[in-house]
This record gives structure tokens, C-alpha cells and sequence, in this order.
């Protein structure tokens, strides 16, 4: 004889739940607050001390735009606005379109290992640090010990000097940050691309579209917001340019000028004049610069629209 036990469903409110994760909510909110923790001490603090500075004077009193109007009319201010603004155009052009099409076409790679060695290959170059890797672009854009001394003398270079002159910088700075960070996005891009819908895919695929069809009507519309984040991030490392100029001011005796970007201006304010209030005063104006030109990054690239 067997028995069967009815047991009646639990209604309420109670039942319908689904049980609470206290261990991960709160793991969840220990990481949010130390990352809180170290932007609080790292960024805002800092910002806030850098907006007492440039409003006010050496000695404390309020001083208006004075600052401001002291770094503007400093002969050296426009020059370097006008050398980070031709690196920045070089720079975001190149890093747009040449990481899109590169990470589209790793991504139509159906090789799996070929695939993956593409992403580690361009990735590589990401992980030196900024200063090792201008270090060894020192070699590199030396024609009598670089590997690519050939094509540099076919153009015309015989020297170091004459490859690090101050109308070449733009094109060198610009290259030397695609090689470092342009395999970063590439593997960023590469992820994005794989949630696109294969059904998505297959039905263009089935209709005779291209693969160039593919790329520029599907895949290029739903990269838009990723290409808006990656030139809103690369606008803001870009307009710090410090670590490129400045090694190689020093390595080439002062050909390459120590003031030649903002950054470096800011820098010689601090430093060298002891002047912490125009300094400060250099950094809101990047500070501007850089949220302006993000802005139109956000809104051209509907950055915070949903889908």
C-alpha cells in the first residue's frame, strides 16, 4: 500500500521570491566601495584641489580668471594647443577606423587559432608601460639601429635628428599610441562583435549581402556606441599627452621642445616657474577641452540611448 502525501503549493508573497544573496550583495557592495574610496582620493579630491588653485593666488585670495588669462597668454600656450590637437586628430582618425576594420576582420576569421593569435599579436604591444614602450621607439626611429632602417632612409631619414623633427611629432606621436593601444580595443571590439544575433547574420547572408554589405550595414550601426566609448577614452588619454614628448626632449638634447603639449607646460608651471596656480589653471582648461569634445563623441555616437 502506498501512501501519497499532498503538499499544498505555498502561496504569499514570501514563497514567490527568490532568495536573497546576502554573501554576493555584499561582496558586490565591498568592491564598489573601495573603487568609491580610491576615485574619492584619487580623482575628485585632486580635482577639487586643482579648481581652489587655479581660482585663486599664491597666497590664497580669491584671484578670479587671473590664472587663466596668465596661461592664454602665455607664448608658449597656443603652440601646444595647437601640437596636441593635430597628435589628437592623427591619433582618433586612425584609431577609429583602423581598429573597426581590423577587429571585423579578425572577426570574420573562422580559423580558430589564426584568430586567436591575430588578438594576442596585436594585444602585445598593449601590455609595456608607456614609458618602456617610448624607450624602445627610440631605437626604432633611429635609421642607423632600427630594424626598419631601410624604409626610413628611403624616405629621406638619416638621423635621428632629422626623423624627431617637430613637424614629424604628430604623425609619431599618433603612431606610437596606435601601437600601444590600439590591440587593447581590437580585443574590445572583437567582444562586441560576437554578440551580434548569428541569426541576425545568417538572414543577411541569405539574402546575397556581402561581406563588406555585413559590415557596414549591420555590424558598423550596432559598433556605433563601442566606437563612441573607445574615442571618448582615447580622447581623454590623448589630451594628457606627457610621457612621449618628454623622453624624447630628453633624449634628443631639447631638439624636441619640453613645453611642446599642455601637459608638459602644466609641468614646467609647476616645477620649474613653482607657479601650482597656473598649472592648475592649464589642467581645467584640458579639463574643458576634453569633456567638450566627449560631449560630441556621447551624442553623435548615442552613447546612453537604448536599443
Amino acid at each position: 500500500m502506498t501512501v501519497v502525501a499532498e503538499v499544498a503549493p505555498a502561496t504569499g508573497r514570501a514563497a514567490d521570491r527568490p532568495p536573497v544573496r546576502r554573501r554576493g550583495s555584499l561582496m558586490s557592495y565591498g568592491f564598489i566601495s573601495l573603487y568609491a574610496a580610491l576615485a574619492l582620493a584619487f580623482g575628485v579630491l585632486p580635482a577639487l584641489y586643482a579648481v581652489y588653485l587655479a581660482f585663486t593666488d599664491v597666497e590664497g585670495g580669491f584671484a578670479g580668471i587671473t590664472n587663466f588669462s596668465k596661461v592664454v597668454g602665455d607664448f608658449r600656450f597656443w603652440p601646444a594647443v595647437t601640437h596636441v590637437a593635430f597628435y589628437l586628430l592623427i591619433w582618433l582618425v586612425a584609431l577609429v577606423v583602423l581598429v573597426t576594420v581590423l577587429a571585423i576582420v579578425v572577426h570574420a576569421i573562422k580559423v580558430r587559432w589564426l584568430s586567436r593569435t591575430l588578438r594576442f599579436v596585436f594585444y602585445l604591444p598593449g601590455a609595456l608601460a608607456g614609458a618602456s614602450s617610448v624607450l624602445l621607439w627610440l631605437f626604432v626611429l633611429d635609421p642607423t639601429a632600427s630594424p626598419v632602417g631601410g624604409l626610413l632612409t628611403l624616405f629621406g631619414f638619416d638621423s635621428f635628428v632629422q626623423v624627431i623633427v617637430p613637424g614629424n611629432l604628430p604623425v609619431i606621436f599618433a603612431i606610437i599610441a596606435f601601437w600601444t593601444g590600439a590591440g587593447g580595443w581590437i580585443v574590445i571590439m572583437y567582444g562586441a562583435l560576437n554578440n551580434i544575433s548569428d541569426e541576425v547574420m545568417e538572414a543577411a547572408r541569405m539574402d546575397g549581402a556581402s561581406p563588406v554589405q555585413i559590415a557596414w550595414n549591420i555590424q558598423l550601426p550596432m559598433l556605433r556606441k563601442w566606437i563612441s566609448y573607445m574615442g571618448i577614452m582615447s580622447l581623454a588619454a590623448g589630451t594628457q599627452l606627457f610621457v612621449e614628448p618628454q623622453l624624447l626632449s630628453q633624449a634628443s638634447n631639447a631638439i624636441v621642445p619640453n613645453d611642446y603639449s599642455l601637459n608638459q607646460l602644466a609641468y614646467q608651471y609647476a616645477f620649474q616657474q613653482n607657479d601650482f596656480n597656473g598649472a592648475a589653471a592649464i589642467s581645467l582648461l584640458l579639463l574643458v577641452i576634453a569633456l567638450a569634445l566627449s560631449a560630441v563623441f556621447v551624442t553623435r555616437g548615442g552613447l546612453f540611448e537604448r536599443d
